[in-house]
């Protein structure tokens, strides 16, 4: 049995542990709730934009981001993965890449390139011998720049744009709440109209009417739009891919810190736990030794009266 010393010594080292896992708690929360307001500011712009959208995608269906790209080999397919860059952030990084390594079993016959954001997911690839051609974990930070993400999705157009993929999926843990993230594959190009309405009622939710939004305007014909549908279309779409890939990151991020919040809450609680049953065992080892001093100067005192 340990000594009430070496007993005591542990009760320390797991208070300490309490204070840093309590203070990464702290962290993370502070984080997470960042990300979400800066999810939440955008709502009604992303709304007003989408239904923009929607009043003029149908007059124009063979715009290249609609289209599938049918000359280039079918199965040519680009993947991005986004991880975090740092760990103790419990299931989230692993829920990702088994989502990734069952949708890998289920189509082998794909062709696959990746990019990731986050070193967890660069070393997924890398591991699995996967061809990463793009890593942009560097500016996968906490602070998280609009302009960054807009150059990678830029990116992310010009590869599609190229011909050399037939589609672009991304692989990240989709924001429920703060104790449920969801591993998800969103489809990013080409853009199908329903995929977008779908993106459409995640931002909304059940505070509004979507389909009477919708029909707000539809008995105009169509926009009188100058210089022509065309050009307009062609700065839209972009636009509204910046902010479905922005909205992406900000939902992988809130993701992040709620799974690190939710695993340092645990190991704080677990810590309070420990520090609480090895107390209880260094009294009962303190209380055996006052005791045994107890009996043993009893029995001293009871020796010494036969002198």
């Amino acid at each position: 049995m340990a000594s009430a010393k070496e007993i005591k010594r542990k009760i320390n080292s797991i208070k300490n542990t309490w204070k840093i896992t309590k203070a990464m708690e702290l962290i993370s929360t502070v984080k997470m709730k960042k990300a979400q307001d800066k999810a939440l500011s955008k709502k009604d712009f992303v709304f007003e934009i989408l239904k923009v959208f929607f009043r003029i995608h149908n007059s124009l269906p063979n715009h290249p981001f609609f289209v599938w790209k049918e000359e280039t080999p079918r199965d040519k397919v680009l993947w991005i993965i986004i991880t975090s860059n740092k760990g103790l952030c419990w299931w989230y990084n692993i829920n990702v890449m088994k989502k990734v390594s069952n949708y890998i079993k289920e189509n082998l016959w794909e062709n696959m390139d990746f990019i990731t954001m986050g070193k967890r997911g660069a070393k997924f690839v890398a591991k699995t011998g996967h061809n990463l051609i793009a890593d942009y974990s560097s500016i996968f930070s906490d602070h998280i720049e609009p302009v960054m993400m807009k150059t990678v999705s830029k990116d992310l157009r010009d590869e599609y744009l190229s011909g050399k993929y037939k589609k672009v999926v991304i692989f990240y843990n989709h924001y429920i709440n703060t104790i449920k993230q969801v591993p998800t594959m969103r489809p990013f190009l080409p853009i199908i109209p329903e995929e977008i309405k779908d993106y459409l009622l995640t931002i909304v939710g059940e505070d509004i009417d979507l389909e009477k939004e919708l029909l707000i305007g539809s008995d105009f014909s169509e926009y009188k739009i100058e210089p022509n549908k065309e050009e307009i279309l062609d700065e839209i779409i972009p636009l509204i891919l910046d902010l479905m890939f922005y909205e992406i990151i900000l939902e992988a991020k809130a993701s992040e810190h709620s799974a690190r919040m939710v695993a340092m809450k645990s190991a704080k609680d677990n810590a309070s736990k420990i520090a609480w049953a090895l107390t209880l065992k260094y009294n009962k080892a303190r209380q055996a030794m006052i005791t045994k001093e107890v009996s043993e100067i009893t029995w001293w005192v009871e020796a010494l009266k036969d002198i």
